[in-house]
């Protein structure tokens, strides 16, 4: 299952400078996730705006990282047709998951916090044989959901935005990791990873910092003897 979650770095869109307009890491950014229905896991997420070159990159590179013949669902977002064919092309099961709604009533002020209501689903099957009864994105809304409630700068109407884009992926990466391996999953009984087969033990925030490369200690200058006074 693939979706994409909204935030925005630095500033809101409407407050973009026109020096910065359409450049990634001012305004909206959009993180595109995926995630398996069976283990849960997490094997790719992309930064990048919502558009179509951000959907190749993202598809691309959950292909590459996949060895079996997979159902894919996503929602209606039209950039995942072409990545999807231009990724997998016949060799896999694709289905959209369009979700229809109905106009918000009351004032603009309300409808902010009162979406729309949600009147149905539509299902579209764009390539081979997808399983009707695993045609879903329930699983990877959840994990939306949890990136809001666990990433700080994914808060809604708060201070706590990014002001750097840099920083912004720094924080994604550290909680998928968390996600995939730190954290045990409560209807799992085991963290993601360890479903997926590709951990054989709950790792410690200890182990994750372990991966950082250390950096090479730096060649000390020529001494200079301080003057005494």
């Amino acid at each position: 299952q693939c979706d994409e979650i909204w935030s925005f770095v630095g500033m809101k869109q409407k407050n973009v400078p026109e020096e910065h307009k359409g450049e990634l890491g001012f305004g909206d950014v959009y993180t595109w996730t995926a995630i398996d229905a069976d283990t849960k896991l997490v094997p790719c997420w992309h930064v990048g705006s919502r558009g179509a070159e951000s959907a190749h990159d993202f598809i691309s590179d959950l292909a590459s990282r996949l060895s079996n013949r997979i159902q894919l669902t996503t929602d209606g977002h039209k950039a995942y047709v072409e990545a999807v064919e231009d990724a997998f092309g016949a060799d896999i099961d694709y289905a959209m998951l369009i979700k229809l709604y109905g106009n918000a009533a009351g004032r603009e002020d309300e409808r902010r916090y009162s979406p729309a209501g949600f009147a149905g689903t539509e299902i579209r099957v764009m390539t081979g044989d997808p399983d009707m009864e695993h045609i879903s994105t329930s699983y990877v809304e959840r994990q939306n959901l949890t990136m809001r409630m666990n990433i700080r700068r994914f808060t809604r109407l708060t201070n706590a935005f990014s002001k750097k884009l840099e920083n912004h992926m720094h924080a994604i990466s550290l909680h998928f990791m968390n996600y995939n391996f730190c954290r045990i999953h409560k209807t799992l009984r085991v963290t993601p990873a360890m479903e997926a087969g590709i951990a054989d033990h709950v790792w410690t925030m200890e182990e994750v910092i372990g991966l950082i490369p250390e950096e090479p200690p730096k060649k000390r200058g020529p001494y200079k003897k301080r003057n005494s006074n």
